[in-house]
């Protein structure tokens, strides 16, 4: 959420922000939200008069009536009664504004950054670093990966439809082995480069899916539990990035490093065609997330060290990627700067993504209403980042596909460790 001297101080800044995103916000929404804290304003500027007024008359009254003036002291009692009405009718008014306030607010996306390239669609994505290496060129008969589940019986499509519905898999056998070797492959690199493993849970309260902006902007498209009001997470970004919802961190704590495993569940409603086959788009998948929290004037530093860490993860796996800066009309509602992993996928010939790594900058912290706390300074809000590092279900087909030959499916050496096996047969 954006914070309101922001729209006040850096107005143009700010719509040229929506412009860049492609014009679907409308820049008279920053003019409704002034004018609602303009009133918010007002409101307690005379909710505090009549405070006054009425504290002032209050220790009027037990002087009048002490020296005998009962009846001016009670027609300044009822004096006093008629300005409590007024302020309840204020309290009333004051409340409607500024819940008017928070939903306009709430409506409002980030602001990009300025390195953000303008656009509308994912066709105007600007490539950052392109493979400049040879793509899998794969035998005549190369088969998809939902082809290959099917040939070795590693990933089974069938059972998952009969128990849940289209759209949840089974990985059975080396297949499931393979899933588990990537989640902790992904952990124990995420360890080593200093992040600290945490399991939250799967299900979270309205509160937190608005903190981290999934709500209002992608109810849709999470899994809704009605009768306890309860959601599914889409990414462990959420309920991970709430640990510290409504903390003030000493700067001396900083950055903070989390990291956690969980699957990942998203109706992805409106999909179809090519790009939902197989593994290409699914209901439930794992995905190992990691979380930053940083100082504001680092943020940008600590983004590339994220951004470098899933680029390592990759050249490890020996998937050919490449990076893409996404543009104003594809990045996400509460994103400034968000930075897009591609694998190849050799028996498709067409990039799937993968990862994204984002810095929210202030606008979940301020939901989170999370600061950091300087020496001699007053507490300032931090910023947030996190990225997939990495989403099991895209990387597995692109690994399936891309190492396939006539003996079988050759497994990365940096796996074959957590694998026990080489190959898939």
């Amino acid at each position: 959420m954006l914070e309101i001297h922001r729209l006040r101080n850096e107005s143009a800044a700010v719509r040229q922000g929506l412009l860049v995103r492609g014009g679907r916000i409308d820049g008279d929404l920053v003019d409704q939200i002034i004018t609602l804290d303009d009133r918010r304003k007002e409101l307690q500027t005379q909710e505090d008069a009549l405070l006054h007024q009425i504290k002032k008359h209050s220790s009027e009254i037990g002087a009048l009536f002490k020296s005998g003036k009962a009846s001016e002291a009670t027609d300044l009692r009822e004096q006093v009664t008629r300005i409590k009405s007024e302020v309840a009718d204020l309290e009333q008014e004051s409340k409607q504004v500024k819940e008017a306030l928070e939903e306009k607010l709430l409506e409002l996306p980030n602001i990009p950054h300025p390195s953000v390239p303008t656009g509308s669609t994912e066709d105007d994505n600007e490539v950052v670093k392109d493979w400049d290496g040879d793509l899998p060129q794969l035998n005549d008969g190369a088969l998809p990966h939902w082809e290959l589940g099917t040939k070795y019986g590693i990933l089974d499509f069938g059972p998952g439809v009969k128990i849940t519905g289209a759209g949840f898999p089974v990985f059975k056998g080396a297949g499931a082995r393979l899933q588990r070797a990537l989640v902790n492959f992904f952990l124990d690199e995420a360890r080593s480069a200093g992040y600290e493993e945490v399991q939250p849970p799967l299900l979270v309260n309205e509160a937190t899916a608005r903190a981290t902006g999934q709500l209002p902007d992608k109810e849709g498209q999470m899994y809704w539990v009605e009768k306890d009001n309860l959601y599914l997470i889409p990414t462990a970004e959420v309920p991970v990035t709430n640990i510290l919802r409504g903390e003030t961190i000493d700067h001396g704590q900083l950055p903070i490093k989390l990291a956690g495993y969980t699957p990942c569940f998203r109706r992805e409603a409106g999909s179809y065609g090519a790009d939902v086959k197989g593994l290409n788009r699914v209901h439930q998948f794992d995905k190992v997330e990691i979380v930053q929290v940083a100082d504001p004037k680092e943020s940008y530093a600590v983004l590339e060290e994220m951004v470098a860490h899933v680029e390592g993860l990759l050249n490890k796996l020996e998937l050919p990627f490449r990076i893409l800066r996404l543009c104003g009309g594809d990045l996400g509602f509460t994103s400034a700067l968000t930075y897009d992993f591609e694998v190849f996928s050799g028996a498709q010939k067409r990039w799937l993504e993968v990862s994204s790594v984002s810095n929210f900058e202030t606008f979940q912290s301020n939901r989170l209403k999370l600061k950091i706390r300087k020496p001699d300074s007053k507490p300032i809000l931090a910023h947030t980042l996190n990225g997939s590092a990495l989403a099991l279900a895209r990387i597995i087909a692109a690994l399936l596909e891309n190492n396939q030959d006539a003996t079988g499916i050759k497994i990365p050496a940096v796996l074959q460790p957590y694998t026990g096996f080489s190959l898939i047969q």
